[in-house]
């Protein structure tokens, strides 16, 4: 049985855990608004660009004069997978389940004979996945020096996506992140990249569909090619914000679940502590009386 004085150490010990907990609790709600925010803000403009993209690119899919970026090499043996994490723990299952997702697909290809390389952006993402994927690891960056995630730091990893692309380093790009629905709720999402994956149903930006008859100036081929790249910073961009934001929601719950289980076992501890201290008290009491009988 322990002694009073290490229950006590016990005690405050849990205690002080607890006001860390709470804290980080409180940071990480006042972060998550600004973050939920900006990743709500970001959604339109994206889904409006691939709108915009799979209306320009309804009649160029199948044609030889479409971009790289749209119709892909012609391949399908080498995959970049570019796995988007956090560069901190305490957020709960945030990191892990991007990662469990980058590895699982990972995993798949390499069982049907692709080769496989990997980007990581976000430090603990890098830290798991090079355990079994330390030869597939082609580039790491870090976000702890780009908080708040900007819209640069997007335009610096895209830029090295394409610069491999245009290399011939892989064929197809794939991009994995946790979309943010609410505090309790992110979704790891994987996104492919390149070639480009556009929505069938796109409706122009006038509001007609894709199959009306609509002439463009310069040609879709042009458009495109000027669109293209930077819809992948933009897709990028939209992928650190739902990070972020998720990022911040699964750390407040962790948070919050923490401080709970902190409370109850320091009442569990202070429910020993006073037994434990009141079997002692009766046991002195009865030496005691014993003593004073014996008399």
């Amino acid at each position: 049985m322990a002694s009073l004085k290490d229950l006590r150490n016990r005690i405050t010990s849990v205690k002080a855990t607890q006001k860390i907990t709470k804290a980080m609790q409180m940071v990480a709600a006042a972060k998550l608004r600004r973050a939920q925010n900006a990743a709500e803000s970001g959604r339109p403009y994206a889904e409006k660009m691939a709108g915009v993209l799979g209306n320009l690119a309804g009649n160029l899919v199948a044609g030889v004069g479409a971009p790289k970026l749209l119709s892909g090499t012609g391949a399908d043996q080498t995959h970049l997978l570019v796995v988007c994490t956090g560069d901190r723990g305490l957020c709960g299952a945030f990191n892990s389940s991007i990662a469990r997702l980058a590895r699982s697909h990972a995993d798949r290809l390499k069982a049907e004979g692709k080769t496989v390389k990997m980007m990581t952006v976000g430090k603990k993402g890098h830290d798991v996945l090079r355990r079994q994927f330390r030869e597939q690891i082609v580039a790491s960056r870090d976000i702890r020096g780009n908080r708040p995630v900007d819209y640069d730091f997007a335009a610096e990893i895209a830029d090295q996506i394409l610069t491999r692309f245009d290399a011939g380093e892989f064929d197809v790009a794939t991009l994995f992140f946790s979309e943010f629905r609410s505090v309790i709720s992110q979704i790891p999402t994987a996104q492919r990249l390149i070639p480009a994956e556009l929505p069938e149903d796109a409706e122009s930006t006038t509001g007609a569909p894709a199959d009306s008859a609509l002439e463009f100036e310069p040609s879709e081929e042009a458009i495109l090619e000027t669109l293209l790249p930077k819809n992948l910073t933009v897709q990028v961009y939209r992928a650190l914000l739902e990070n972020a934001a998720s990022e911040q929601g699964a750390r407040m719950s962790a948070m919050d679940s923490a401080t709970r289980n902190a409370g109850e076992m320091i009442k569990k501890q202070t429910l020993i502590y006073n037994r434990t201290r009141q079997a002692m008290i009766t046991k002195e009491l009865i030496e005691i009386i014993s003593g004073a009988e014996a008399l």
